[in-house]
């Protein structure tokens, strides 16, 4: 697979394998899948973030004092990633279900995309 295929051009590939099989039309397709696209926006936002501060912050106190604390944007990072994460889940689901109606016994194209695109990412 090209290194180069960035996540816009993977929805895009998603989303011309799942119009081949009309799961594109469906409603939890269309808002999960667009809630996945906010999260991964969300998770480039975070890391962005992590990288130009760190992942360690200070923190000063009235009197000048200061901490050292675990960046916050880290918290979320994870905590979107997790979501993220189940919202995958979710998607493979949806699809899987709207596959299940069809007779082919063709393996799914669209979820043999989500798999490799997953395990690549672990």
């Amino acid at each position: 697979m090209n290194k180069n295929f960035n996540l816009n051009d993977q929805a895009q590939e998603i989303l011309k394998i799942a119009e081949k099989h009309g799961v594109e039309q469906n409603f939890f397709f269309i808002t999960t899948f667009k809630r996945y696209q906010v999260q991964l926006r969300v998770l480039d936002e975070l890391k962005k973030v992590i990288n130009k501060n760190g992942t360690l912050v200070t923190k000063e106190y009235v009197k000048g004092r200061s901490n050292l604390y675990a960046n916050p944007a880290v918290q979320e990072y994870n905590r979107t990633t997790d979501c993220a994460n189940k919202t995958v889940s979710t998607l493979i689901k949806i699809v899987t279900m709207l596959r299940s109606h069809d007779s082919s016994a063709e393996p799914d194209p669209l979820l043999e995309f989500i798999s490799v695109r997953r395990s690549s990412l672990d």
